[in-house]
């Protein structure tokens, strides 16, 4: 089961509405395009098919991550216990190094930001979910294991 928080739906909702609305933008290019003659040779309309199949594939893939996915009500969930949306500071056993990580349903692919985003089916946010502060998670990565302790939650 696939965990989001409230402003993770909020964002996948809107992301739907934009793909549903190209839908018309894509069918005048189609339209457009298979004006200009034989289509075997028409680049445009090759190029704007395509786009119509990823923007149709794009949709079905957020209605079901939005039929499926379960909203995660933090109301209930212990002060020192790692949570979907949660920003945790681990200490690496091994090397002592420390980062901030942030347990999210979906990442958002902003680099700019000051910690790690791990979505909540991957390895570590497995580990991670409904760990408690203190505790020292077990991650199964390709590379091997690798042991964090969980040394805070930050607000």
């Amino acid at each position: 089961m696939d965990f989001i928080t409230k402003e993770d739906k909020a964002q996948l909702e809107q992301t739907l509405r934009e793909c549903c609305a190209a839908r018309k933008e894509l069918s005048n290019r189609i339209a457009t395009a298979r004006e200009l003659g034989d289509l075997k040779e028409n680049a445009e309309y090759h190029a704007a098919r395509e786009d119509q199949g990823l923007n149709e594939a794009r949709i079905r893939e957020l209605e079901n991550r939005l039929r499926t996915a379960q909203v995660a009500d933090d109301a209930e969930v212990p002060e020192d216990m790692v949570f979907i949306g949660a920003n945790v500071l681990l200490r690496d056993i091994e090397s002592g190094d420390e980062d901030e990580y942030k347990l999210v349903g979906t990442p958002s692919g902003d680099f700019s930001i000051d910690y790690i985003e791990v979505s909540t089916v991957s390895p570590m946010g497995v580990a991670l979910m409904k760990a408690r502060v203190g505790e020292t998670i077990r991650v199964d990565l390709p590379k091997g294991t690798k042991r964090y302790e969980i040394v805070k939650l930050i607000s």
